[in-house]
């Protein structure tokens, strides 16, 4: 059984007009992050303070959503932007590309799987994980280095 949390599920690419106080900021062990998370009309908003990183992937519920929890194995369809906290470049957004992404969370980073597992459908969540649980060896094609501490903003469409 699919769940889905909108009719359209379509990922908004539009910053907010006016996105107001960040949901969650996270001072690390070096620099900081700001995060806004998407609405129905608005991708999120992620604010960097460079060089940022963490000491342990910290996970925030930035909207709880009402759906069913997701399981560690559910496959997922979601919505997400990827920042690099060293220099605050978003590598990778499925709401740039107006689409949702669907994977298994066992066949994503531990970083991404931490971040879902466990939360309603419907939530948006934040993740700023350290390079363990993302591309401890780095991800040159998208300009990850080794050591990098990564940041998603999530919305989670539907899991089965």
């Amino acid at each position: 059984m699919t769940q889905a949390a909108g009719p359209d599920a379509t990922c908004p690419t539009a910053p907010p007009a006016n996105p107001g106080a960040p949901e969650w900021t996270l001072p690390g062990a070096t620099g900081s992050v700001a995060v806004t998370g998407s609405t129905d009309t608005a991708a999120p908003v992620v604010t960097v303070t460079a060089p940022f990183s963490v000491a342990a992937t910290q996970v925030h519920t930035l909207q709880a959503g009402s759906g069913p929890a997701v399981a560690p194995t559910a496959s997922v369809s979601v919505c997400y932007m990827g920042v690099n906290g060293r220099d605050g470049t978003v590598f990778d957004s499925s709401y740039q590309r107006g689409e949702p992404a669907d994977f298994p969370l066992d066949g994503v980073v531990p970083g991404f799987q931490k971040a879902i597992a466990g939360q309603k459908v419907g939530s948006t969540v934040a993740v700023a994980m350290v390079s363990a649980d993302g591309y401890p060896d780095g991800q040159p094609r998208a300009g990850i280095l080794p050591g990098d501490t990564l940041v998603f903003a999530i919305k989670i469409l539907s899991a089965s």
